[in-house]
């Protein structure tokens, strides 16, 4: 009798015993689980804050670079240029203009007429009407390579101009500035005068 009692709190308390052992295993392996997941949403995290940072980073280092102007600048330069050396080396427009001229003088200059007054009807305002024409070509060249070189303060501040687009704006500003000097030049008769009649 005492065997058989002996025997059962044996038995019971090693079920016990089993029971705590599997419970202990159980709980260590949902800890184990548990720590890695958290090791593995950290390293996750701090990938994630690492990759936004450098990210951010380039943001900023793009932003702060300056840029080049646009295409449209260089456009505005080159055509500075191109007004300045048809101001200089004449146009259609201006030719046409001083036919105009030479045919208007011939019908209103009478046959009769002086020739210092044929030579002032007839050429003379031809003349003048090709340098009125070359003036207006160098001041427009003139203002649009003026608006160029002007842009970046104005209509684009902080953006860097290239400089090829500066230098070539500076040459038509150059071009127009002195087509229009030669225009005033020959609008005046300062240079290459009509010749005196006797």
């Amino acid at each position: 009798m005492d065997t058989k009692t002996d025997a059962k709190p044996d038995a019971a308390e090693r079920k016990e015993n089993e029971e705590a052992v599997e419970a202990t295993e159980t709980s260590g392996a949902a800890e184990a689980d548990g720590a890695a997941e958290a090791e593995g949403a950290t390293g996750t995290s701090e990938a994630d804050d690492t990759y936004d940072a450098d990210e951010v980073a380039e943001a900023e280092a793009a932003a702060a670079e300056p840029r080049p102007a646009g295409a449209g600048q260089g456009a505005g330069a080159i055509v500075s240029v191109g007004l300045g050396i048809v101001a200089l080396s004449g146009s259609w427009l201006g030719t046409v203009a001083s036919a105009r001229e030479s045919l208007i003088g011939q019908l209103n200059t009478a046959q009769t007429a002086s020739v210092a007054t044929q030579v002032s009807e007839v050429y003379g305002d031809s003349w003048h009407a090709a340098a009125l024409v070359g003036g207006v070509f160098a001041l427009i060249a003139l203002i649009v390579g003026a608006v160029v070189l002007a842009r970046p303060a104005f209509g684009a501040p902080g953006k860097a101009q290239a400089t090829w687009i500066k230098s070539t704006a500076w040459a038509g500003v150059s071009l127009g500035v002195l087509g229009l000097l030669l225009a005033v030049a020959k609008y005046t008769d300062l240079l290459l005068g009509l010749p005196k009649t006797s």
